[in-house]
């Protein structure tokens, strides 16, 4: 089966590399310095369509299919993982309102989203409940037309920048995975109280909040979807959301790739250039064969995906999101390697693209999360 793009889908990935190596790369350190949100760069990512580029045309989305979204996030993250990443994420939670949302959402919040004048958050993860989403403690309790809301949420992307957000709650507690309900809210009302996070390893431009619910009241007419299918709902995107950390993961493994083959290339030592040594050579040789490996398994997982094949995507997705993500942090370490010294400091990015990689292996489920996953499909 071959999965070689279409002519559309090179020309996504030629307009998204030149828009990151334009605008993204002269100034991604600065906004890593400063652990800044970039905001007016989204902006201009959402005049391009790169901004929740899966969204219906209808809904002022580019309606691009699984392997063309995941192209675009590939191309953000290897202009820069924090920045390009953050104009990527700003779409996180929108599938949620075109698959689930009544009209009125949809209307109001995805071509807001889509254009740029608000990213959208998706609180899910708690302090003490990452992976095991079923056993999050955030209570919803009915009061007459409306829902209070109350529970701590941690890890969450676009928390202090978006103006809406998806809020994941029991409303049953006893009934488990079964008893848990998606609302939509706006971030600006009382009850909602977001605190950014701002000692992370990498990805600093990217915006991650811890999230306080006290006494939210969200209108009845908030629900995504209907009470209690909150989970089920939830599952449906794990799948392009794993496929899309896949994405993450090779951007900035072909970031790291380039920035120490170019190195290799100009660095001299004994007469000649590093390049031209076997142990370079061979590391710049195994680095590049990774990077195409988990470039198919991503886009293949894409196709799955676009296919309807839920079963194969879900299997795919994972194994994407492993093998993408563990390489994607050796490729890394091994750039770093071929700096030496160099690359150990701020005065290259490689040293960044080392940090960012990491969270890869992380979010969307851990590696060990997508092992069960792929055992459970094979077994």
């Amino acid at each position: 089966m071959s999965f070689r793009l279409t002519p559309e889908q090179e020309a996504i990935r030629d307009a998204v590399r030149e828009f990151g190596e334009r605008e993204i790369r002269p100034v991604a350190s600065e906004y890593e310095a400063k652990e800044r949100y970039p905001e007016e760069l989204r902006q201009q990512a959402a005049d391009l369509d790169l901004v929740a580029p899966h969204v219906p045309e209808a809904y002022g989305g580019a309606g691009m299919d699984a392997v063309s979204t995941i192209v675009v996030t590939e191309e953000l993250w290897r202009a820069d993982p924090g920045v390009g990443g953050a104009i990527a994420a700003a779409d996180f939670g929108t599938g949620m309102i075109h698959d689930y949302g009544e009209e009125w959402m949809k209307e109001e919040w995805l071509p807001a989203i889509t254009g740029g004048e608000t990213p959208i958050a998706t609180c899910i993860s708690e302090p003490a409940h990452g992976s095991n989403v079923a056993g999050m403690e955030t209570r919803a309790e009915r009061d007459g037309d409306e829902w209070v809301v109350n529970g701590e949420k941690m890890w969450i992307t676009n928390g202090t920048v978006a103006d809406v957000a998806i809020v994941m709650a029991k409303t049953d507690p006893e009934a488990g995975h079964r008893g848990i309900t998606a609302f939509l809210t706006e971030t600006d009302v009382r009850g909602y109280e977001a605190s950014r996070i701002d000692n992370k390893l990498g990805i600093r431009a990217q915006d991650t909040a811890e999230v306080h619910l006290d006494d939210l009241r969200i209108p009845e007419g908030n629900v995504v979807g209907e009470v209690g299918r909150g989970f089920y709902q939830l599952m449906q995107f794990f799948a392009p959301a794993r496929a899309d950390v896949a994405a993450q993961a090779t951007g900035v493994a072909q970031a790291a790739f380039e920035a120490a083959r170019d190195y290799a290339g100009e660095r001299e030592q004994f007469d000649q250039p590093i390049a031209e040594f076997q142990a370079i050579r061979h590391k710049l040789a195994e680095m590049a064969t990774s990077i195409e490996a988990g470039r198919s398994l991503a886009y293949r997982a894409g196709t799955a995906i676009d296919g309807g094949d839920d079963a194969l995507a879900t299997r795919l997705a994972s194994m994407a999101k492993l093998f993408c993500s563990e390489h994607a942090v050796d490729v890394a370490d091994e750039a770093l390697q071929v700096f030496g010294g160099a690359g150990y400091v701020s005065d290259h990015p490689v040293e960044r693209y080392y940090r960012d990689a990491r969270i890869t292996k992380i979010y969307d489920g851990t590696s060990e999360i997508q092992k069960n996953i792929i055992a459970d499909d094979l077994l």
